[in-house]
This record gives C-alpha cells, structure tokens and sequence, in this order.
C-alpha cells in the first residue's frame, strides 16, 4: 500500500474518531449529566466520562497532525495556504491547534481545576458556559470538515 493513501486513511479515521467523540460529549454527554440531581453526581460523571475520551482525543489529534501534514508535505502543498480556495488547510490548523491547546496545556493545567471551582459553586453556570464552548468547538470542526471534503472534491467556494 502506497504510504500516502496510508496516511489518508489513518487521517480519515483519526478525525471521524475525535470529532465524532466531540460530537457524542456535545449532544449526548453533557445534556445527559446536565440532568441527574445533585452536582457531585454532575461533576464525577462528566469527570470521569470526559476523561476517558481525553486519552482517545489526544491520540486522534496526534494521528490527525502527523498525517495531515505527512499529505501536505508528499504533496508539496504549502504554497496551497496562500490561495484562499484552500481557506479549510487553514481551518484544519486551527482546529487542530485549538484541540491541541485544550487537550495537552489548558485542559490538564488549568481547564479541570476551574470547571471543578466552579461547578461546586454553580454547577448550571459552569456546565452551561462549557456546553457551549463545546459548541463552538464542534459547529467549528464541522464547517471545517465540510469545506475539507467539499474542497478536496474541487468545489470552491472561493
């Protein structure tokens, strides 16, 4: 097998992976312990939940960077950044560096002793303020993924 189809392949199933795993916290997860009744409930489950899928994120988004930029380098395509219609090269970067922050700096030095401060505080406020940080995260990886694939097919929308 050629190594550049290898690498789309693995490419392909990282992200289905991790942003499928963002989409199942964002949807599923975290509606679902929004409603159990009290808040150390809440907060272990989500805790415990989440950090079970931390560990498949950070592999995926490892993947997903060392055969994203394997195919952009066999391809030579760097100069593609500088041409607007390739404008989701650009938003595959900035969600995986957004990702890449969260899951390997913010999360595990800052991100959980907040959301743990907080959430015995006020645990509707801080599971609504990181639902929708979720969000955004996902609405972003789908618009990316959309133009990615939309792009890679030569519909431009540029």
């Amino acid at each position: 097998m050629e190594y550049f189809t290898l690498a789309r392949v693995l490419h392909v199933l990282a992200v289905v992976l991790w942003i499928g795993g963002v989409a199942m916290v964002t949807t599923v997860i975290i509606p679902a312990v929004k409603r159990m009744s009290s808040k150390e409930e809440q907060i272990e489950t989500f805790e415990r939940l989440e950090g079970r899928f931390s560990l498949q994120a950070k592999i995926t988004t490892l993947i997903t960077a060392i055969t994203g930029f394997y195919m952009l380098h066999v391809l030579n395509g760097w100069q593609r950044l500088l041409d607007l219609r390739y404008w989701w090269l650009h938003a595959m970067i900035l969600v995986w560096l957004l990702f890449t922050i969260v899951l390997f700096v913010l999360e595990p030095f800052f991100l959980h002793k907040i959301f743990r401060k907080y959430a015995y505080k006020d645990p509707e406020k801080a599971f609504r303020i990181m639902h929708r940080a979720h969000w955004v995260l996902l609405l972003l990886s789908l618009v990316t993924i959309f133009g990615a694939v939309a792009g890679s097919h030569g519909w431009y929308l540029f």
